[in-house]
């Protein structure tokens, strides 16, 4: 997680030789993340209460230890990112329109569909595998880019960009799909009960704070410093926080709903698989949406990635609030980033071994 930045040569190198750069720590993340998840399984199983005690204190429904190991999290990396850059991405249409149309016109009728199709019978967690669909990415999809070599100034603006859309879009949207299509196609129709407000605060905690820290510090270190002890002094002491912060964040999640995935693995299961089908869908049809359209290796990886995931902690504020904490809705939404983390972590090794098949970065687009 302390590579540079992608650049023409990075971005067609094997995923071998980017292996090789790294450090013991971020080459073996995989074994790092399957040992959180295992660590955090067995004490929410063997620790009784503890689910209880993690859920008591809460930023917007989330567990507070859950929000500050998000913030850490994502602090590194968008420190990471070059502010002075974005002005290019903004204008580049061809990366920005079919994003917003995948997350959100493709992502929420294609989670819809693969709810009723694997769910027909299990109306809670239905509901909120739906309400997953609709809660686009802003957190963890900017550690999955980052390792996958994805661009980062443009992962910054389309994670903004979907924030804005939440804010504006979630509450409609979580109508249209529990109540008005559900109504046309005469099947079963919920009420979805979520102010603007509630939405706006989630983003503002979860991209607000950690944008605002990554941006005060670049800032501030290049005009005391300068950029070179910047990114080659600075970031390489910050970066490794990061993965602590991933890591942080896994063991709890899995410990605050590790009772309730080890007592109903079938159920678990079953809201797994059409998240399965939905990361791999949204992230192999991005993938090769982009290279369709011509885009170049860092580009198609951070469409692919930000159309892929998901804003877990804003679909479990939502259904905690409106269904309560021992719903079915708010397993669906924990169950959630329990198989993106597994399967986002395959997909960037996926994505690295696909790069052969893209251009070099266009350095006219982002010089």
């Amino acid at each position: 997680m302390t590579t540079p930045a992608p650049t023409p040569v990075t971005a067609l190198a094997t995923e071998g030789n980017v292996a090789g750069r790294l450090s013991f720590v971020d080459r073996y993340l995989a074994l790092w993340i399957l040992a959180a998840m295992a660590a955090g399984l067995g004490l929410g199983r063997l620790v009784p209460g503890l689910g209880g005690a993690l859920a008591e204190v809460t930023v917007t429904g989330v567990s507070l230890p859950i929000a500050l190991g998000l913030l850490v999290m994502m602090y590194p990396v968008l420190a990471k990112v070059r502010y002075d850059r974005l002005g290019t991405v903004t204008r580049d249409r061809r990366l920005l329109v079919p994003s917003l149309l995948l997350n959100w016109v493709v992502g929420p009728a294609l989670m819809f569909a693969l709810a009723w199709l694997f769910l027909p019978d299990l109306p809670a967690y239905r509901t909120g595998l739906i309400i997953v669909g609709l809660a686009r990415c802003i957190a963890m999809v900017i550690i999955w880019n980052d390792l996958a070599c994805g661009h980062r100034e443009a992962a910054a603006v389309l994670v903004a960009l979907n924030s804005v859309f939440q804010v504006i879009a979630f509450a409609a949207l979580g109508w249209f799909y529990l109540s008005v299509l559900p109504g046309w196609l005469g099947l079963p129709r919920t009420d979805l009960d979520v102010s603007t407000w509630q939405i706006a605060r989630s983003v503002l905690i979860f991209l607000g704070i950690p944008l605002a820290a990554g941006y005060l510090t670049r800032r501030i270190g290049e005009r005391t410093k300068g950029r070179t002890w910047y990114e080659s002094r600075l970031l390489p002491r910050i970066g490794p926080f990061a993965l602590y912060g991933l890591l942080f964040t896994i063991l709890l999640l899995f410990a605050l709903q590790g009772d309730a995935i080890t007592s109903s693995p079938l159920d678990v299961a079953r809201i797994a698989v059409p998240l399965l089908v939905y990361f791999a869908v949204m992230w192999a049809g991005s993938m090769s949406l982009a290279r369709v359209i011509g885009l170049d290796y860092p580009r198609a990886t951070t469409l692919a990635f930000t159309a892929a995931g998901n804003n877990f902690e804003l679909a479990i504020a939502v259904a905690i609030a409106t269904f309560g904490a021992s719903s079915g809705q708010a397993l669906a939404g924990v169950v959630g980033p329990l198989i993106e983390v597994p399967a986002l972590i395959a997909l960037v090794h996926v994505a690295l071994r696909t790069r052969r098949h893209f251009t070099v970065q266009e350095a006219p687009t982002y010089a």
